[in-house]
């Protein structure tokens, strides 16, 4: 299986997928650790994160898959939302918690 078909089976297999560096325990940037909060204050505190910086097949094939130069990207039913400032801007407007609401007892 190639990168592109391993991500496409993790965002359409997962109600919430974040593609970040580090973990939700540890993340490895600021961005990164902001998507994180952002999906807790969201009440969304079990979702499938993929540490990119494991994986360097993934942290480029991720840039591909959404024509998204930057990492962390959220993924929603199988759509990309976007990188930090889109979620911390979804978050303010409240978009993005009406985005995440039927998520929360799928994941």
């Amino acid at each position: 299986m190639n990168v592109q078909d391993r991500i496409k089976e993790q965002v359409t297999q997962n109600p919430v997928v974040l593609f970040m560096k580090g973990t939700p325990q540890f993340p490895q940037c600021g961005f990164s650790s902001l998507a994180v909060q952002v999906l807790g204050a969201c009440g969304v505190n079990r979702f499938v994160s993929v540490n990119v910086l494991e994986d360097a097949e993934i942290r480029q094939g991720i840039k591909e898959y959404a024509s998204w130069p930057t990492i962390p990207q959220l993924y929603v039913n199988g759509e990309f939302v976007g990188g930090s400032d889109i979620i911390r801007e979804m978050y303010e407007s409240g978009e993005l918690q009406k985005l995440l609401e039927g998520t929360k007892q799928q994941a």
